[in-house]
């Protein structure tokens, strides 16, 4: 057996670890965010989709999904729960039958309101760390992707 004077890769410190650092700040943002999210009433993720519809609304079931990252089995349950809680309805598109399109209701878009009067999260960082960090998570999102699917 061979043996080296190299520490094995198990010994690098988690905090060392990219993937640990971005889902520990991952964590850290659910819980700063934990107070609005309670006020409104939603989950991150019924967050997320109510702001890209305050966005864009009257969009298509596929189209926030890949805009949000989410397959149809977890947008769906999510989409029919703030239908359910009068925030959104969902209708077959007229034009295609197969699609099917989410628009937001007057109490949808009340929410915004009541987001807006909110404190927002503060994240500690200037406008221009801000913006490089948003930029840099974008780009390894966007690598992550591509090294995905050039792997299959």
């Amino acid at each position: 057996m061979k043996t080296t004077n190299q520490a094995p890769a198990a010994a690098v410190p988690l905090s060392d670890y990219l993937c640990f650092a971005v889902y520990s700040a991952n964590l850290a943002f659910g819980k700063a965010y934990k107070p609005i999210l309670e006020e409104l009433g939603l989950t991150y993720p019924q967050y997320i989709a109510i702001i890209a519809l305050w966005e864009e609304d009257n969009q298509t079931v596929s189209g926030l999904g890949a805009k949000l990252f989410l397959e149809s089995n977890t947008l769906t349950p999510m989409l029919k729960k703030l239908e359910a809680m009068g925030y959104l309805e969902r209708q077959r598109d007229p034009g295609d039958e197969r699609q099917v399109r989410i628009s937001l209701t007057k109490s949808g878009r009340r929410l915004r309101e009541k987001a807006l009067k909110m404190n927002p999260v503060e994240t500690g960082l200037a406008s221009d760390e801000f913006a490089k960090i948003q930029t840099a998570v974008v780009a390894l999102r966007n690598n992550l992707i591509k090294s995905v699917q050039n792997g299959e």
